[in-house]
């Protein structure tokens, strides 16, 4: 009988192992070099997680290069009109190579790095786009050949399954991270929903908030606090939800809003604030929603209760050195953030505690 002929190179079958290996994100980007590096030595790598305007994108790339955006509608475009296309090349998108060389994509990403081609290995879920690898050469190396090509649709699949692993691995660990959070946020009313809107857990707080969202303060004193979820904030968790699942592919435009916020109808001093909560390795599972329940009435809520308990791990950081007087440009060095990222941290500190200025967050600290 005739020995079996092995798909894949011999060359290529200890990267895959560290592939399949892969435990978290950082151990993946790095398999997936490993594996590339075998297929097509020199070429230049990137690699993007989590499309959607909710969750900031994860970018990783085998040099360093400055953060940004480009202007992707080309590429939208093509996607809308091969939906779920897998293999995009450069010259699939920009039809001579004076319009490539036009191009935000080219300019930011290839030029710096002298790279002449690119190809995107593109990753789905459902119509949502989870993954890219891009591959991009040199002139000198020259476009992707027929047999280059080949080794990449049967390394697609392996990058696939690793990928799903991971997705799989994440799920495992995404309710007891979420709960972490819960649970540190216990001092609040807090509930926490799966993506199906099922409930994972709320605290008493919650239930009695809840109690009194659905029957008002007098009713919800005689009466037992055993109330679901109020719709008005379900209907909160679904508005956040398309958002999310809106832009499958939208990955490449800036990051949109973070949360939602809902009022009692009538009793407007009742407010959720609902949040997406994901695990920051990957962003492959469907994320949690975090809802943080307050009565502005309340003296509990509003003295009784440390401000800090109503902000998150990063958002105490960046308070602590806000209220020790540095900048914002001395907090993104320190805490390794974008100058961006450092304003976006304390635009929702003020959100949350209802101030405008950084003197009113140091007075309030005091």
């Amino acid at each position: 009988m005739a020995r079996r002929r092995n798909i894949l190179e011999p060359a290529v079958q200890k990267p895959l192992l560290r592939l399949h290996a892969a435990l978290d994100l950082t151990s993946f980007w790095k398999a997936i070099q490993g594996v590339i590096d075998v297929a097509l030595p020199g070429s230049f790598l990137g690699l993007t997680l989590q499309h959607n305007p909710i969750m900031p994108m994860i970018a990783k790339w085998s040099r360093s290069i400055p953060d940004g955006n480009f202007n992707s509608t080309l590429l939208q475009d093509y996607l809308r009109a091969h939906p779920r296309c897998r293999f995009v090349r450069s010259t699939d998108i920009f039809l001579n190579m004076e319009k490539l060389e036009k191009s935000d994509f080219y300019q930011q990403y290839m030029e710096p790095q002298k790279r002449r081609y690119a190809i995107g290995l593109f990753f789905w879920r459902g119509q949502r786009l989870i993954c890219v690898i891009v591959i991009m050469r040199t002139a000198r190396q020259g476009e992707i050949n027929p047999q280059q090509t080949k080794l990449l649709q049967q390394l697609y699949p392996q990058f696939q399954t690793a990928l799903h692993r991971l997705g799989s691995l994440e799920r495992e660990h995404s309710t007891r991270i979420a709960l972490g959070e819960f649970l540190r946020r216990l001092p609040l009313p807090t509930i926490l929903l799966r993506w199906n809107l099922t409930l994972i857990y709320q605290n008493r707080a919650a239930r009695e908030f809840c109690a009194l969202w659905e029957k008002g303060p007098k009713m919800s004193r005689v009466l037992k606090s055993d109330d679901p979820v109020p719709l008005e904030i379900l209907e909160g968790c679904r508005a956040l939800k398309k958002k999310w699942q809106e832009f499958p592919w939208a990955g490449f435009a800036t990051a949109g809003p973070g949360g939602e916020m809902v009022r009692h109808p009538n009793q407007p001093h009742l407010r959720a604030t609902i949040s997406l909560h994901q695990i920051r390795s990957a962003g492959i599972a469907r994320p949690h929603f975090l809802i943080e329940c307050e009565d502005l009435h309340s003296a509990r809520s509003r003295e009784q209760l440390p401000h800090m308990a109503r902000l998150t791990r990063r958002e105490q950081d960046i308070t602590r050195m806000v209220c020790d007087g540095r900048s914002n440009q001395e907090i993104a060095d320190e805490a390794g953030l974008s100058l961006s990222m450092v304003k976006k941290h304390l635009h929702s500190v003020f959100r949350k505690l209802e101030i405008t200025s950084r003197s009113q967050l140091m007075a309030l600290m005091r």
